[in-house]
């Protein structure tokens, strides 16, 4: 952006600003000041928030021992100019930026995903290498449902009835939804989203929507925002929007696809040889994909839910193995020219925090460039053949997580500790759960 922030809020007439500061889970955090307010405190670089807000829970609550978690130190927060769009569907003239925080000495938040996310693109970067991605995002229309105890439901389309089969690609179902689509696209367009296509995917009720590709850190906050806009307007037409990885039990999961190439100073696509062959940057990037995804599982399958969409013939992946335009691997590589080759990483879910997921896809292809991994052989069948090499839980997730020492390295002890510690948190509440199930086959039986 050019002009000033006065500038900018003044010429569209804005009264409010919503600051977004985004936590390790992705929920979005920070503060609503009048736009004069906001004027002088960036201006004057006094607009603060507590460190803790990046100790907080996805059940709310504060992790961390009593000398991090507690101290709770003011952050200065820094809005980026560049993400100061308008806001939509707001009775008075709302925008939004997105701002990222520093510590009185200027140095960033370690445990920020927006910074984390930074940190890998420098790394890139430092190699005169630009990374590009394009998300494609899954997620469910259900029915409203206060009550958690109770499964989730298909909600009712426009016909009055709701939909009780697979309709992937069905045009007749999604048109089921026309105007919550079309109350998506036009805020969207608002809020300056890159938006491509949105299809109707296998679940009931589960669209899929793609982004263009782009900058990673844009998308991330692109993410981020459209999570927001369909959510509330999921609420304006009646039903709920969830991104879960997998909301219902007798449903396909969620997923957050993430296409991935690298280009050069001149725009060239490193991952293919003048020839259109696959290029050795190409194939180490792969090989560091297999090796270090599935030590770093967290990062793009951050909870209990994200394991229940991981399962054999349930279109999604439950190993790293890698084929041409075959959709049972978790890495995919599409059918494209040279220019576009790209890697398909279908391992996140729909419930990841976007900054995380891409930075770790990106900092594992980059440990196999620098490490000249050399991946496995391409399958051409069915992948779910082949063993499982992602962790089956959470728990185990957040072992091996923990003891990944190259990726510790680079995103930094702080970021690492602070990341377990919540997830650690969240992980021993879920635990602490009976479940329904439990109920049903072991009450009256055990």
């Amino acid at each position: 952006m050019t002009t000033s922030f006065k500038t900018w809020i003044e010429d569209n007439s804005i009264t409010e600003i919503e600051c977004l500061v985004p936590d390790m889970n992705g929920v979005i955090r920070g503060k609503v000041l009048p736009a004069t307010k906001f004027i002088k405190s960036e201006a004057d670089g006094s607009l603060r928030m507590p460190s803790s807000v990046f100790s907080v829970s996805i059940t709310g609550e504060y992790a961390g021992d009593s000398d991090e978690a507690y101290a709770d130190r003011d952050l200065i927060l820094v809005p980026d100019a560049s993400t100061l769009h308008i806001a939509p569907g707001y009775k008075s003239a709302t925008a939004f930026v997105f701002a990222d925080t520093r510590m009185p000495d200027g140095s960033a938040w370690p445990s920020s995903p927006r910074h984390i996310l930074k940190e890998v693109l420098a790394l890139y970067a430092a190699k005169g290498w630009t990374p590009i991605v394009a998300p494609e995002l899954e997620f469910y229309l259900t029915a409203i449902n206060a009550d958690p105890d109770l499964p989730l439901m298909p909600p009712i389309g426009r016909s009055g009835r709701a939909e009780t089969a697979p309709q992937p690609y069905g045009l007749e179902s999604i048109t089921e939804y026309e105007d919550l689509v079309e109350t998506i696209y036009e805020h969207a367009e608002i809020a300056a989203l890159h938006l491509d296509t949105m299809i109707h995917e296998s679940g009931a009720g589960q669209l899929e929507i793609n982004f263009h590709h782009g900058d990673p850190l844009q998308l991330s906050d692109q993410v981020i925002v459209f999570k927001r806009i369909v959510r509330q307007a999921a609420l304006a037409h009646g039903v709920y929007a969830t991104f879960m990885a997998k909301p219902m039990a007798d449903q396909p999961g969620s997923a957050m696809h993430l296409h991935v190439s690298i280009i050069d100073s001149e725009g060239t696509n490193l991952f293919s040889t003048p020839t259109g062959a696959d290029s050795d940057l190409f194939r180490h990037f792969v090989g560091g994909l297999q090796t270090y995804l599935p030590e770093i599982a967290p990062l793009f399958a951050p909870t209990v839910n994200s394991f229940r969409r991981m399962r054999p013939s349930h279109s999604a992946p439950i190993n790293v193995q890698w084929g041409k335009d075959n959709r049972s691997c978790g890495l995919r590589v599409p059918t494209a020219d040279a220019q576009n080759r790209r890697i398909e990483n279908r391992l996140p879910g729909a419930d990841a925090n976007p900054y995380l997921a891409i930075a770790s896809c990106l900092l594992a292809g980059y440990l196999g460039i620098e490490e000249q991994l050399e991946p496995a052989a391409q399958v051409g069948g069915n992948a779910y053949v082949h063993p499982r090499t992602l962790p089956k839980t959470l728990e185990e997730a957040l072992e091996r997580f923990a003891v990944c020492a190259p990726v510790r390295k680079y995103l930094g002890d702080a970021f690492v500790d602070a990341f377990l510690c919540i997830k650690q948190l969240e992980l021993d509440h879920f635990q602490g759960v009976i479940s329904s199930w439990e109920r049903d086959h072991l009450l009256l039986k055990a």
